[in-house]
């Protein structure tokens, strides 16, 4: 059942665990925004002091109407809070859901973060939540999205023209990506082995 999907879990790895997000996390998120000013990513949706109340109001709702588990990153290191992920448009019936809404700290980007993080979310997709395939969609300018969705193994889907309409009414597409369950076990093989060959992200590592 789909209650059952969005059951709240915190996922733990060696660097980060991914707790379920709350009110009080506030703060927290706006410092780890503030590293970078990453709302000022025109076609990123990261919270700035403007927009973190109605950020944390519609995740919650997403959550409470079982379509969406969101999480705060938390590194383990500094137990500092350092980002943001969240499952999303979640599918009982035909088996899928989209792992999205992802930022973390600059400090903490082009680290082992994201590929600990992913590797928690895929593993309980594949292994927990019986998921047939996970889904990745990020904006046709963010290019490094693209570039880290790919890395983790990911494949391409689609290109989907003028999905977006933003407030001022301009267009912009989205890029699809795809793991499935048969190919779950040599991604995750993967994502493990990056892990050993990357160093404990801080701060300071780039």
């Amino acid at each position: 059942m789909e209650h059952d999907l969005m059951k709240t879990v915190t996922l733990t790895g060696s660097h980060v665990a991914l707790e379920p997000l709350l009110i009080e996390h506030k703060d927290a998120l706006l410092k780890a925004a503030s590293d970078g000013e990453l709302w000022q990513l025109w076609f990123t949706g990261v919270p700035s002091a403007q927009t973190i109340d109605d950020y944390l109001q519609t995740a919650l709702e997403q959550q409470r109407n079982n379509t969406a588990l969101p999480f705060v990153v938390r590194h383990l290191a500094s137990n500092s809070i350092i980002g943001c992920t969240r499952f999303c448009n979640a599918s009982e019936q035909n088996r899928r859901i989209e792992i999205g809404y992802t930022w973390y700290a600059k400090s903490y980007q082009r680290s082992a973060v994201n590929t600990e993080c992913k590797l928690l979310l895929l593993r309980h997709a594949f292994e927990q939540l019986n998921r047939i395939a996970v889904e990745f969609r990020t904006h046709w300018m963010n290019h490094a999205s693209r570039n880290a969705i790919a890395r983790l193994g990911a494949k391409q889907d689609a290109i989907l023209r003028k999905f977006i309409v933003a407030k001022d009414g301009s267009t912009a597409d989205k890029v699809v990506f795809s793991i499935l369950d048969e190919e779950w076990p040599m991604v995750k093989q993967h994502l493990q082995f990056k892990l050993t060959q990357s160093s404990s992200p801080s701060p300071s590592t780039r």
